[in-house]
């Protein structure tokens, strides 16, 4: 009897090297996240800048503003002035467009759409123009693209209320994390990178700050949750280790598309190749912390299934749960980045160049370098997180010795419930 309440009531201390790595935990994350938040201070941009006091006009630093298309008639395309090859319909629709807002509500001036436009127009349509003022009147409107609010704000609404039905509280948390990681975008990362700072210090100290608050505040401040930011942690020091390495290396520039060409023009001071590391980084985040989760609960719910189990038996059986994840999650990777370099690809076939001359040219090299350093990343976040989640479920649950230990403890506990 006196063996049995001894053995209920004190399981002994954990194992050493478990209670010293949560200590180790402790220390690690503790002074980490001072450091973000003393970065986040530091670095704070106070708003985006501007190139200059008045818009360029070019790219997206224009005015725009609201109209909607009142009227199209089919006009013949030589009649207005407009070239089409030979073999196309000749026949070009001319809209009418109304402004509905800004300084000139109400002018009305037409817009030409050729009839081999990828974009046509309907009697109704809300559209979006750019305004330039210092043009002259007849050329001060030009329409730049549809207006496509409404219908992007109602799938965003479909999507806040499946995660919210579905996921309950947790979904609910899981959408404020992201109006966190969206403000933390926005309001810090954005700005930073425009204000002169170095991207990828920029990308490191936001994307610790979305990943410290969005962690904790979805799944609750406990050790599940710091063996999941431990991992996440080590894996971005390695994708920011080897992307740092491979991109110089590989003498990727990060200047290969127009948008960056533009930022660089009218930003010269940013650094390009920064902002391709930092891209790098946050774009590996949000796989980063589904993989170190996912793994972490695993081992928690091993654990609970077998309370009598050792840390190395917890960390086989979640290595197992851990390959089958990896090998999903790299495919998932390298589908995602063909699918947002597909038409890239496809101009790489029309001209029928060689395997070699696509893989090893800058743009298909830049996207392979992401996908292979944040794929690194990834395995490398699987046994780092299942052996740390291992270690710590079992210095919070130590094995049960016989019939007194933990397992005999939580079948009384149910037998007094009952």
């Amino acid at each position: 009897m006196t063996d049995t309440h001894h053995h209920t009531h004190s399981h002994g201390p954990p194992p050493p090297v478990s209670a010293h790595l949560r200590r180790v935990i402790a220390a690690v994350l503790i002074p980490f996240a001072a450091a973000v938040a003393a970065g986040l201070l530091l670095l704070w941009p106070g708003g985006a800048p501007t190139a200059g006091d008045e818009h360029t006009g070019v790219g997206y630093d224009q005015q725009f503003e609201d109209a909607k298309v009142i009227a199209i008639e089919e006009m013949n395309c030589a009649d207005i002035g407009v070239q089409v090859p030979r073999g196309v319909d000749d026949t070009c629709e001319q809209a009418t467009v109304e402004v509905t807002s800004g300084p000139h509500v109400g002018r009305t001036f037409h817009e030409v759409v050729p009839p081999d436009a990828t974009q046509k127009f309907h009697t109704g349509q809300k559209v979006i123009v750019a305004y330039a003022p210092n043009a002259p009147e007849e050329l001060q409107y030009s329409v730049t693209d549809v207006d496509r609010q409404f219908p992007i704000l109602l799938l965003a609404a479909v999507f806040a209320l499946a995660v919210v039905l579905v996921g309950r509280l947790r979904g609910l948390l899981a959408l404020i994390g992201l109006v966190v990681s969206f403000a933390v975008l926005t309001l810090f990362i954005l700005p930073a990178i425009l204000h002169g700072s170095n991207p990828l210090l920029v990308a490191v100290i936001g994307g610790s700050a979305i990943m410290l608050v969005t962690l904790y505040l979805c799944h609750g401040v406990n050790a599940r949750t710091s063996v999941a930011v431990l991992g996440t942690l080590i894996s971005l020091v390695l994708i920011g280790v080897l992307g740092s390495l491979f991109t110089a290396w590989a003498h990727l520039s990060g200047n290969t598309d127009d948008q960056t060409g533009l930022i660089h023009s009218l930003y010269p001071g940013i650094e390009i190749r920064g902002v391709l590391l930092a891209g790098i980084l946050i774009g590996s985040l949000g796989v980063l912390d589904d993989v170190t989760v996912t793994q972490t609960s695993a081992v928690w719910e091993l654990k609970a299934a077998e309370p009598d189990a050792g840390w190395l038996k917890l960390y086989r059986a979640g290595m197992r749960i851990g390959r089958d994840h990896i090998a999903s999650v790299v495919n998932t990777l390298v589908l995602a980045y063909a699918g947002a370099a597909l038409p890239l690809l496809l101009l790489f076939t029309v001209a029928q160049a060689s395997v070699g001359t696509v893989a090893f040219s800058e743009l298909v090299s830049e996207e392979i370098v992401r996908t292979l350093v944040g794929s690194i990343g990834l395995v490398a976040s699987v046994p780092v997180t299942t052996v740390l989640a291992a270690l710590v479920v079992s210095a919070d649950r130590p094995p049960g010795a016989g019939p007194g230990g933990t397992g005999a403890t939580s079948r009384r506990r149910r037998r007094r419930k009952r």
